[in-house]
């Protein structure tokens, strides 16, 4: 019989409702049985969801539970290092929805809270697991573009005015797009590329009254690559997610991963046999040279698949599998916005250091 990792969920806002709670609960052997939530139309709703789950008004009451195993994050920002300190030191395994902490010190506190206790401590940066993404990492693998020179993403949005309510939009730390969309291109490009020698940044307010950065453009220097990564929110008329450049060809992706979309309309990976699958209409455009012939069309995107996050945090738990997001990669993103903010404040290029 499958060993059973009993879940405590903290915060069933946008996070719980959409990225954690449908996902997890379709992974064998997780079990949810903790949701901690005050709003009332968020209980009702998990408590519609998931009848069989106890629902808290505390965190403490998962965080001290003897039969929980797991502790999932999804609370503002400001609250993940106190929070990931104290189910660490409850003997928790725990998961922290990105961004990681508002500082790399308060990431590397975590880290060695978390090597101490010998527990698994992951970062939820689901884009990896997008189907765009996951399409320009096999392009690249393949070698189809030549030698990749230069990667622009943008993840953009369109919203002319502020979110009443929203913490995201309040002059706090860890607030702001830089910390929240930032983030997920931020992972992606280390991922694809590994950390940079340098940086270069520029972060705006853009919308009237905006209390926090709500636009930015952060270039990344390689030794033989130019990575750019970009986004607002006042981008009405999407361009394009990815534009990858080789000295043989061209990738161009529009288009958003469905995933999202579909998690927001109440399905989740067990109802869907495609689930992940992007439609033919989105797919990425490449023109390029490869064993001397020259060809244009279109490429079909990998499947999407932000369930084998959960399946391997499983793993990672009771097999002692890798994990696929460790938590240092986490804290190296957050080093990064850190160095942008110097950027942006001194005007200059900045040099990658890990403190």
């Amino acid at each position: 019989m499958k060993k059973k990792i009993n879940v405590g969920l903290i915060g069933y806002g946008i996070g719980g409702q959409v990225f954690h709670a449908p996902l997890l609960t379709c992974v064998d052997g997780l079990m949810l049985k903790k949701i901690r939530v005050n709003n009332p139309s968020d209980a009702a709703l998990a408590n519609k969801r998931y009848p069989q789950v106890e629902l808290v008004k505390d965190s403490k009451d998962i965080i001290n539970d003897p039969t929980i195993d797991l502790v999932i994050i999804t609370s503002p920002n400001t609250l993940h290092f106190a929070l990931a300190t104290e189910a660490l030191n409850a003997g928790k395994h725990v998961v922290v929805d990105k961004p990681f902490t508002i500082s790399s010190k308060e990431a590397d506190e975590v880290i060695n809270l978390a090597n101490e206790k010998q527990k698994v401590l992951s970062v939820y940066h689901s884009r990896r697991f997008d189907s765009d993404f996951k399409t320009v990492q096999k392009i690249i693998d393949s070698g189809l573009l030549g030698n990749i020179v230069e990667l622009e993403s943008r993840y953009d949005r369109f919203r002319n005015f502020l979110k009443p309510n929203a913490w995201r939009e309040d002059d706090a730390p860890g607030s702001g797009l830089l910390y929240d969309l930032g983030s997920h291109l931020i992972d992606q490009a280390v991922t694809l590329f590994g950390l940079p020698d340098a940086l270069t940044a520029f972060i705006n307010r853009q919308r009237s009254g905006s209390k926090t950065d709500d636009n930015f453009e952060l270039i990344f220097y390689y030794k033989k690559i130019k990575v750019t990564l970009k986004s607002g929110m006042l981008i009405r008329e999407p361009v394009f997610r990815f534009l990858l450049l080789g000295n043989e060809g061209t990738f161009i992706k529009k288009g958003m991963d469905v995933q999202e979309e579909a998690l927001k309309a109440g399905l989740t990976p067990n109802d869907i046999n495609n689930w992940g699958v992007e439609p033919a209409a989105i797919a990425g455009i490449i023109n390029t040279t490869a064993n001397g012939i020259h060809f244009t069309g279109n490429v079909e995107s990998e499947k999407g698949d932000y369930k084998s996050y959960y399946e391997n945090i499983y793993a990672a738990i009771t097999n002692n599998v890798p994990l696929l997001v460790t938590a240092q990669q986490a804290r190296n993103v957050i080093r990064i916005i850190e160095l942008a903010f110097i950027s942006e404040r001194e005007k200059k290029t900045i040099e990658f250091t890990q403190n």
